[in-house]
């Protein structure tokens, strides 16, 4: 693809528009790249397997064949995005490239919501997975502490050599999709998996199921809808694009390859424990009770030692990779911010490593509170129900505006051929909207005041961005035509 003309970083005034801004360096290669959006996508199998089987049942493995195929209409959408604008920040260069910095805005708060939200959640999961296994009984404050020491020890690698967290992420995702898959197979194979554990089949705990599963067709519907949650990652990949070492137009194998990784492993994975016991069992009647997997390895006798490896794997790695694809994605996110006139500029300064340091440390000190809010109010566990949403709203979002481009700017080069034109993405936007409000039902009211809590501090930042930030420097993109203020 030939590079957007720069025009020297100046804008009319004559100033330099990245003055004060850090610079990425480019030095991922594609397997890297890869293994951090796939890394991020692969959700916590082995923590929060009880929880995806009490909402979807012994269906499960269906509803995430069903998301997958829902899912990459989208990620087509964002293949090509990425590769006509390959500038960091993704949802606020697309939001506002293709439709207006207000747009731009809130598409990145959105998508922030479930991004910000996975550090202090997956550090529960490592924290109870350790607990577990070591019987500990850990008090909320020696919970604050571990959980502390593992998001700065996130916080150093971020903020070192981006290849270091590339290579780290990918013995990670390695090692746990190994486990993940040679678990699956032994269970497929261990004479204990039974055709009758998917008796009945749809089943789930929403719909007023409750304990009894009885939510029937309609509560599995709606539990589906949910599971778009272990997809959301994929969106990563345009955060890196300015680290990339390899030619643009490659940029929606990682895009895509990702979401049918993942795909394939969450089938395979949740058919094979579906069959390993009854719903009941499982989801602990319905409560959405951890450690699925661990507790039918206890229940059959299986090896300690085995299980141990199947935690490292299956829990250890998958939450691992899923921290630090997102750590790494909101920072760079943070940092486009910053840069483009959104946030205060020293959220674009850089160390030596080419790493931003304001979203890091900014980063940390969320996730610390959070951990801790966790511990002592329901506030971020009823958040947490209403996070697909967010997700499915940014894509909607991002939907349109390509749709607008398509429409606005058919000459700009798309080195990522799109098949379907405009009637695909418009398919895509439906798409989304219907993931949207699938997860909207069953929503408690609980839920539905987190996420308004949420985004009335967007709506604060918003308004002073209009009032002060917006007023003395104007937000600016590079397009296909060069630099343009917005």
């Amino acid at each position: 693809m030939t590079e957007p003309t720069i025009n020297k970083n100046q804008n009319k005034l004559g100033t330099d528009r990245m003055a004060g801004s850090g610079t990425l360096k480019r030095s991922l290669n594609l397997l890297y790249v890869y293994a951090i959006a796939t890394g991020a996508i692969l959700t916590f199998i082995g923590y929060w397997d009880g929880n995806f089987l009490t909402l979807a049942g012994p269906a499960t493995f269906l509803g995430f064949a069903i998301m997958t195929l829902m899912v990459l209409p989208i990620a087509f959408i964002y293949a090509e995005l990425s590769t006509m604008l390959p500038s960091v920040g993704a949802e606020l260069v697309y939001g506002t490239v293709g439709l207006n910095k207000h747009m731009g805005f809130w598409a990145s708060w959105m998508i922030l919501a479930a991004w910000m939200a996975v550090p202090p959640a997956a550090i529960m999961g490592i924290v109870s997975w350790i607990d577990r296994v070591m019987h500990l009984g850990l008090s909320i404050e020696k919970i604050a502490v571990i959980g502390g020491v593992v998001l700065v020890l996130y916080t150093w690698i971020s903020l070192r050599d981006i290849q270091l967290a590339g290579q780290i992420q990918t013995g990670m995702l390695v090692f746990g999709i190994l486990g993940c898959t040679i678990t699956a197979i032994l269970f497929l194979i261990s004479g204990n998996w039974s055709w009758e554990n998917f008796q009945p089949f749809f089943r789930s705990a929403l719909n007023g199921g409750g304990e009894t599963g009885n939510g029937g067709m309609w509560g599995w519907v709606m539990g589906t809808a949910v599971l778009i949650g272990p997809f959301f990652g994929f969106e990563t990949v345009p955060q890196m694009v300015e680290e990339g070492n390899f030619p643009i137009k490659d940029q929606g194998k990682a895009i895509l390859g990702s979401v049918v990784t993942c795909g394939a492993l969450y089938v395979l994975f949740f058919f094979a424990l579906a069959g390993m016991g009854d719903w009941e069992f499982l989801t602990g009647n319905g409560t959405y009770a951890p450690f699925a997997a661990l507790n039918v390895m206890d229940k059959l006798g299986w090896p300690v030692a085995y299980a141990i490896y199947f935690g490292i794997a299956g829990i250890l790695c998958t939450i691992g990779t899923c921290i630090l694809g997102f750590w790494l994605s909101t920072v760079r996110l943070l940092y486009a911010m910053g840069r483009q006139n959104f946030l205060p500029k020293v959220f674009a300064k850089c160390n030596k490593y080419h790493q931003p340091i304001a979203p890091n440390v900014f980063l940390l000190v969320i996730s610390l509170a959070s951990l801790i809010l966790m511990n002592t109010t329901s506030f971020l566990n009823d958040f947490y129900m209403l996070m697909a949403f967010s997700c499915a709203t940014a894509y909607f979002i991002v939907c349109i505006a390509a749709i607008n481009l398509a429409r606005k700017h058919p000459e700009w080069e798309r080195p990522f051929k799109l098949k379907g034109g405009q009637t695909f993405r418009i398919l895509a936007l439906i798409d989304a909207l219907l993931i949207a409000w699938l997860c909207t039902l069953g929503q408690n009211i609980k839920s539905w005041k987190a996420l308004s809590v949420y985004l009335i501090s967007g709506a604060v930042l918003w308004v002073w961005m209009l009032l002060f930030k917006w007023t003395k420097e104007k937000v600016w993109m590079r397009t296909p035509e060069g630099e343009k203020d917005f």
